[in-house]
């Protein structure tokens, strides 16, 4: 995601388009959506240390993950609070609704991602007691690195109101899902051929999931980003529907 988080606010022109009457709204939306893009920093660079931490195997950065939960979720809640607010003493229509309950979606998006980064650092430190758990499997890596950018791309995307890359994120999800699918099947040949070691491909199983679901937040917050611009709700097939049969929750 950019840094520049004063061009990422005014990339959306809240001041346009709009049906809720008074300045206080306009105030309070723009104060909403610095605070997502503040808290879309801090999650993205979590999930950065993470991966960073899955890939290097890095405890040192496992163990400051898990120091950030607190504040972390003391702002998704503000943010949520703050919502709540703005819809009772605004009580925004049409686009302007919209917007909050995009606002809204986004949060509980990034909270989630916080919260997968915080299960694979967890499962860093685990991993660190089989002294062949690193370096991951290439093809774990490489699933890492592509959910990794799903969640960059949606995140530029929300940032830039650039609908063109979002729909480019959405579109990638499937690639994701395949390249989750290989690794959970050669993590299921390794368990057969490697049974002695059997903690550790499990809990490489357990990863691959966090990281799939990962890339599937990155979607969908690319598809709040088509919201937003076009009033367009798409389709998700619910984690029921999911390629792979397995269950998304870490």
């Amino acid at each position: 995601m950019s840094d520049d988080t004063t061009a990422a606010t005014s990339a959306w022109s809240w001041d346009e388009e709009r049906v809720t009457i008074g300045r206080h709204f306009l105030r309070d939306l723009e104060g909403l959506w610095s605070e997502v893009l503040k808290l879309a920093a801090v999650v993205e660079e979590a999930l950065d240390q993470s991966l960073s931490a899955l890939c290097e195997g890095r405890v040192d950065l496992a163990d400051e993950i898990r120091r950030q939960k607190p504040a972390v979720d003391r702002w998704e809640v503000a943010i949520e609070r703050e919502c709540v607010r703005v819809l009772a003493l605004h009580q925004p229509v049409a686009s302007d609704l919209r917007r909050v309950a995009a606002v809204l979606k986004i949060n509980g998006d990034l909270e989630r991602l916080a919260e997968l980064a915080r299960h694979i650092a967890k499962r860093v430190k685990k991993l660190a007691a089989d002294p062949h758990a690193f370096p991951i499997p290439q093809p774990l890596e490489d699933l890492a690195l592509a959910a990794l950018a799903q969640v960059h791309h949606s995140l530029d995307a929300l940032a830039r109101a650039d609908v063109h890359n979002a729909q480019a994120v959405i579109k990638a999800d499937q690639t994701v899902d395949r390249c989750y699918r290989a690794v959970i099947r050669g993590l299921k040949q390794d368990i057969i051929d490697n049974p002695d070691r059997i903690d550790t491909w499990l809990r490489f199983v357990n990863t691959a999931r966090n990281l799939e679901r990962i890339a599937d937040h990155g979607a969908r917050i690319a598809e709040a980003v088509v919201y937003l611009k076009e009033g367009e709700i798409l389709p998700n097939p619910g984690p029921a529907l999911k390629p792979g049969g397995v269950s998304p929750r870490p």
